[in-house]
């Protein structure tokens, strides 16, 4: 057994990250200012779109995206039930309804054939979520909404820097939305990034993330400002600060470096986990370049003599940390009452839900820190064969 807890995420923030907080802090300016306008524009550079706009979360970025788009009360919007509770809680903020569609048995990702299968005359969006960080079918999804003239969103918050056919995940979309969580493949603590080739959609998600400022309004307090302002309709508080875009700066420039890391654990779970026919692995279509975020591991209960909570207690025991994503929206309370959706109802989502335990995938892992992970999952298995 392992001497030392493994935990199941650690941030990669070394001191490269707290040397730019340090110059932020001393620079006097600590909300939104130079370093996150910087911050922008790396970013969208580094997608390959031209307008970026940073915020505090990618709940507030999807929350902007569907304002731009201008989603009204009684419009629809697809979603997966396999996914994070703000993909669906931004649609209720319109008072609008969050339509949930099951997932593919592989990827886990958004089916298409469910996404147009439920297109409906109210149906205004499609938000497809590029699960664990393998990007979705979106030469499908983006056809779909192309016929049925409807505006397409990422959910890009696992998927950094994940690749579609030889074309960057944020790019297929009208706007694109990325995570900056403490657990995310590029992390500030908290934040967000909407991404977009549609410049009227990024003036409205700038202006909007700051009370309905007119744009450039953190110029205000620098020379070049000026103390008037304007608001244009009632906004929300979603900028983004200096010290978080400090952050972002370090994270980007290492971002491939990172994932090439991450990847190389996968390599070695892959691997290794091949050969246990009690296990079903992560898949890789040959068209995707995997972003990591996540490695979700499946367990053939029907095989096994312990359920999924005795083996992730088991890891607990053995020093493993892990972790379950996710638990499908259709079977929270308030999904459930208020949609009245039915457990089987989504039936791939279910079955994935009820074996998944995400496996310690972070570039500060070492190989021996993986080849642990092996061990104990081999030993907990070896030892509960049914």
């Amino acid at each position: 057994m392992r001497s030392e807890f493994l935990p199941f995420h650690i941030p990669s923030i070394g001191d490269e990250e707290v040397a730019e907080v340090i110059k932020v802090l001393r620079s006097g300016w600590l909300t939104t200012g130079p370093r996150v306008h910087d911050f922008e524009d790396a970013f969208a550079h580094y997608i390959g779109r031209p307008h970026a706009i940073a915020v505090n979360s990618c709940t507030a970025a999807l929350h902007l995206a569907l304002d731009a788009i201008g989603l009204s009360e009684n419009d629809e919007v697809l979603i997966p039930t396999m996914t994070f509770a703000a993909t669906a809680e931004v649609v209720l903020y319109f008072k609008a309804r969050p339509v949930l569609i099951d997932c593919e048995s592989d990827t886990l990702n958004i089916d298409p054939a469910g996404v147009e299968k439920a297109i409906t005359p109210r149906t205004r969006a499609v938000i497809p979520v590029h699960y664990a960080g393998h990007a979705c079918d979106m030469a499908r999804i983006a056809e779909i909404a192309r016929i049925h003239r409807l505006k397409l969103i990422e959910d890009a918050a696992h998927a950094l820097p994940a690749v579609y056919k030889r074309q960057m995940v944020g790019t297929f979309g009208d706007l694109a939305c990325f995570s900056f969580y403490a657990t995310k493949t590029l992390c500030t603590g908290e934040g967000g990034m909407v991404v977009t080739a549609n410049p009227e959609y990024a003036d409205n998600v700038r202006m909007m993330s700051l009370h309905g400022i007119t744009k450039d309004a953190w110029k205000r307090y620098s020379a070049e400002g000026s103390w008037y302002y304007e608001i244009s309709r009632p906004g929300f508080k979603y900028n983004m600060t200096d010290i978080a875009a400090a952050i972002g700066l370090v994270q980007l420039s290492k971002c491939d470096r990172m994932w090439r890391a991450r990847r190389r654990i996968a390599e070695i779970y892959n691997e290794a986990l091949r050969e246990l026919d009690q296990v079903l692995a992560p898949i890789t279509r040959g068209d995707v370049e995997h972003a990591w975020h996540l490695y979700p591991l499946r367990l053939d209960l029907q095989r096994l003599r312990i359920s999924r909570a005795e083996f992730i207690m088991m890891m607990r025991e053995q020093n493993i940390g892990t972790s379950v994503h996710f638990i499908p929206l259709h079977l929270h309370p308030f999904y459930r009452e208020k949609y009245q959706y039915q457990r089987q109802d989504f039936p791939n989502a279910v079955a994935a839900y009820e074996s998944l335990v995400s496996l310690p995938i972070y570039p500060a892992m070492t190989e021996g820190d993986a080849m642990d992970v092996v061990a104990v999952v081999r030993d907990i298995i070896r030892r509960n064969l049914r």
